[in-house]
């Protein structure tokens, strides 16, 4: 069993795995409603950073929480998930911040397949380093990996967006509005994207032709760039609705197949020799 390989579950906490995600999604749902309202009720700001906070990660968490209860158990430890989706977030906006702040300070206009490059680096950057440090051999990982990142890329971004909205309109309504927004479309946008990308770079070590592998990371890295840039450079709604579908059938086939895959033989598991074992 690979170093980041859950234990195997037994059938019956599987099959309540599978309606965890819908759980979270309930909870989170009532629980902004709730700390909404009795911010509305007493005017009382200090519930604004409890109902950013929810209003961010609710539909996030509730994706990742799909995407690691699969048929045959999880692929990924929690620590692991959770240490992913904090770094990943924490990372990833810091490092896409930075570069994009420098990209701007140099041309003065950052070109959209700019802002989709950077980004799109930055939320790989936690999922690389843990492919390096452990060395996978369990392919249905990758997806939750990048799901992980991905989710936590998305809430911080949501998060401040919505901080900013509430600066510039002074209105709890257009940091509702903000919220729903940004929360609905985490799962086609930022998730998606990498999620299918760290996908394919776990991939890597079991593929029988390596070359091949790399490749198809690389393609699907410049996939999710073409997708995230064409989301920031158009205003039209129907571009918008075919990008989200498109991450969205993404995604969900990419969950799918990782759910159906059985578990690896501790034996298929260990590195080979070729890999550096």
């Amino acid at each position: 069993m690979s170093p980041s390989a859950a234990p195997p579950a037994s059938p019956r906490f599987r099959r309540l795995a599978r309606l965890a995600w819908l759980g979270v999604l309930v909870a989170g749902v009532v629980a902004y409603v709730v700390v909404l309202r009795v911010m509305v009720r007493t005017e009382n700001l200090n519930f604004f950073p409890s109902l950013l906070l929810i209003g961010a990660i609710t539909v996030p968490v509730s994706v990742l929480a799909f995407a690691e209860a699969g048929a045959r158990g999880p692929a990924v430890r929690g620590w692991l998930v959770a240490s992913v989706a904090i770094a990943g977030g924490i990372v990833g906006t810091v490092t896409a911040g930075t570069l994009e702040f420098d990209t701007l300070r140099t041309l003065g206009a950052i070109p959209m397949l700019f802002v989709g490059i950077i980004e799109e680096f930055a939320k790989l950057l936690v999922p690389l380093v843990i492919f390096l440090v452990l060395r996978p051999r369990d392919p249905r990982g990758g997806v939750v990996v990048g799901v992980a990142s991905g989710m936590g890329f998305a809430t911080l971004e949501t998060m401040g967006y919505g901080f900013q909205e509430l600066l510039r309109a002074r209105s709890i309504a257009a940091v509702d509005e903000e919220l729903l927004l940004r929360g609905l479309l985490s799962p086609a946008c930022h998730i998606a994207w990498t999620g299918m990308t760290v996908a394919m770079l776990w991939r890597i070590p079991s593929a029988r032709r390596r070359g091949r592998a790399v490749w198809a990371f690389l393609g699907a890295y410049v996939l999710a760039v073409a997708l995230h840039a064409t989301w920031d450079s158009s205003s039209s709604d129907l571009v918008h609705l075919v990008v989200a579908v498109v991450g969205l059938v993404v995604l969900f086939v990419f969950l799918v197949k990782a759910h159906r895959r059985p578990p690896l033989s501790p034996a298929a598991a260990a590195p080979r020799q070729a890999w550096g074992g």
